[in-house]
Order: structure tokens, then sequence, then C-alpha cells
């Protein structure tokens, strides 16, 4: 089998309502998601979590604990290994591009119905968990 490793955040922000959650959409693929990629030559996965929140929507962050690991099965019949953190945003502005041309800020609820799948949600939970923050 093999293994395609990536990274990525669930960007957060404090917000006058509460915690909000950041989703990014691919045209690709018509789907709402988390910022995730695949490492450069050399990059370890927490600079490439990084790395992949500021190309995919602009924020710079400060990445905190580690949040479980997400795992499917591709289109070519490999597996996907993505490594998430929680990360706070800490400033930034969104220009769309051909890989992200949307973008949403949401409270958790609203999140997790519109993350587009499955494997993505226990993130949430998850996330707010790593917070302290009930869910």
């Amino acid at each position: 089998m093999t293994v395609v490793p990536a990274a990525g955040c669930v960007l957060w922000r404090r917000a006058p309502g509460g915690l909000e959650l950041c989703l990014v959409h691919r045209p690709k693929y018509d789907d709402w998601s988390f910022p995730k990629g695949k490492p450069k030559r050399g990059e370890d996965l927490p600079a490439t979590a990084v790395r992949e929140v500021l190309e995919e929507t602009g924020h710079h962050c400060r990445p905190g604990a580690r949040l479980p690991t997400v795992r499917y099965l591709m289109a070519d019949g490999r597996t996907k290994q993505v490594t998430y953190w929680e990360a706070e945003a800490t400033g930034g502005t969104f220009v769309p591009t051909r890989e992200v041309d949307r973008l949403l800020w949401l409270p958790p609820p609203a999140a997790l119905t519109r993350l587009s799948h499955h494997q993505d949600r226990p993130l949430v939970p998850a996330l707010l968990a790593a917070l302290g923050v009930p869910g």
C-alpha cells in the first residue's frame, strides 16, 4: 500500500459570537475542507501545515496541539494520510486562487455540516477538546 503524506491545520479564530473555524473551497473537487497539502522536498509535516494554511487561506497561524490523523483512499488507489494540528489565525487576508476560490469562517456546528468529507468531521470535536471548549 502506497501512503501519500500530507499535513494541514484546523484554523480557528475568536470572534464576537464565539469560536470560528476556517474552511476552504477547492473548485477542482467542488468540496469544503480544512487547508492541507503535501510536503515539499525536505520539509517536515509541521512546516508543511503552516505553509499550506498561508498558501490556501492567506492567514498566518500559531499551531498548537496535534489533532487526529485522517486517512482516506485517493482516486488512484493510494492512501492519503493527513496529519493535522489546531492553529490559531494570527492575521492575514484571503485572496482567491485557482486552487482555493472561497473561504468561510463558521462556528463549529456549521463547519461540521459544511465539510464535504466524513473523515474530516471528527477533527471538529477534537479541536474543541484540545482548546477546552465545550462541544
